[in-house]
């Protein structure tokens, strides 16, 4: 996503032009990254390490994780904030994203490896940027993707090697267009003066139909991946996941749209109604086309539209990290802020789980594995607590 924060106060300057520049890529996140790593020889069914596998894009691929909560200090480790802090100026993105840096964004806490053991390996094939082409098998319609194969020929490879039990997808943001849904929206609180709920819903009704296609389809390549190598379809799961939103409601919001604080302090800048309209209107919307794929494919639902909710950038229950506030779970935000002078950091982690909210949805995974494979869940965090006060309710 974006990035929107500012070092300074000048309302759009230069680092509103830099945003321009940028593009505003917004990645929804090979070799696979292993934890623990996949064995070399083949394996049928039922052989070889139990694994589960990430695919998709960048909610699952772990983009941002090498944030624990957002901090105006812009030296050092920033307050405690970034993990890929070396020492004095030099910091080191590899540290958390691995070979990935700057790219598919793999990080270390991402959701398959935050999940506990659930499975022997964890294998992450999602990628930041990723649309639902690039999780087709080339044969029917996949694209490579930064230098990288379709992810389920690359699946394929993994359910060989493994005994694959659980496949969670995360697919569909990038194929609506949420950078150019934030883009705009930002660019409607800082420049024009004016909202955009109303033209990015009209963009979004006239895409999702196709976009929800195509993630129907994501699901069945997966399927023809691991019967080709000899699973049967109730050997494992897959669990299709919806998207949390990372901006609170306008009345949630503890800077005033009145000010430009939500821009050069919060990195939030967004209007109320718009907030309200992309929390309560187009997450949810795209949540329950997302339930209905799963419900018409056969595969279990992850609801995580209320997965930050109380912890969204710019939230009154969460806190910016400080020397008196330092980071934690249980009081920083879960999602990174936008910051488009990237004083810190990429543009591209931007508005999305940070490491704390990957914490998060690894939890999240880890309680719905536990549960039935038939059925869809929402999953929400407990106020005040860390990720170990995540639970799971009924899929709304």
């Amino acid at each position: 996503m974006i990035g929107f924060r500012n070092a300074s106060k000048d309302r759009a300057g230069s680092r509103v032009r830099r945003l321009a520049g940028a593009g505003l890529v917004l990645p929804l996140a090979v070799s696979a990254l292993l934890a623990g790593g996949a064995g070399t020889s083949a394996a049928s069914p039922g052989d070889g390490p139990t694994a589960v596998v990430s695919m998709g894009d960048s909610y699952i691929s772990g983009e941002a994780g090498r944030w624990k909560g957002n901090s105006l200090t812009n030296s050092g480790n920033r307050a405690g904030t970034d993990r890929a802090w070396i020492s004095g100026g030099t910091y080191d993105p590899g540290k958390v994203y691995g070979t990935t840096a700057g790219g598919c964004h793999r990080s270390d806490s991402a959701e398959v490896r935050s999940a506990g053991p659930i499975a022997d390996v964890a294998v992450n094939l999602a990628c930041s940027g990723a649309t639902s082409e690039n999780v087709f098998r080339a044969s029917n319609g996949g694209v490579a993707f930064r230098g990288e194969a379709p992810q389920a020929d690359q699946l394929a490879a993994v359910a060989a090697a493994n005994d694959v039990k659980i496949i969670a997808l995360s697919i569909g943001g990038n194929d609506l267009g949420f950078a150019d849904i934030i883009k705009n929206c930002a660019y409607d609180f800082i420049i024009w003066n004016s909202y955009c709920h109303d033209d990015q819903q009209y963009g979004v009704d006239q895409k999702i139909d196709r976009v929800m296609a195509d993630v129907g389809k994501s699901v069945d390549e997966v399927r023809a991946v691991m019967r080709a190598a000899g699973y049967a379809d109730a050997s494992y799961r897959i669990v299709l996941q919806s998207y949390p939103s990372p901006i609170p409601r306008g009345a949630e919001n503890r800077y005033t749209q009145s000010d430009w604080s939500r821009l050069n302090t919060g990195g939030c800048p967004f209007w109320n109604r718009d907030s309200d309209w992309a929390r309560d209107s187009l997450v949810p919307q795209i949540a329950q086309r997302i339930k209905g794929v799963a419900a018409a494919k056969g595969v279990q639902f992850l609801d995580l539209r209320d997965m930050l909710q109380g912890r969204e950038v710019c939230a009154k229950a969460s806190k910016l990290v400080t020397t008196a506030a330092p980071a934690s779970a249980k009081t920083s935000e879960w999602a990174r802020w936008i910051d488009s002078s990237e004083t810190q950091g990429l543009v591209q982690e931007s508005m999305h789980p940070n490491h704390f909210g990957q914490l998060a949805a690894g939890r999240c995974l880890a309680l719905v594995v536990a549960q039935p494979a038939s059925g869809g869940f929402g999953c929400k965090n407990t106020a005040g607590a860390d990720q170990t006060g995540m639970y799971l309710t009924p899929a709304p």
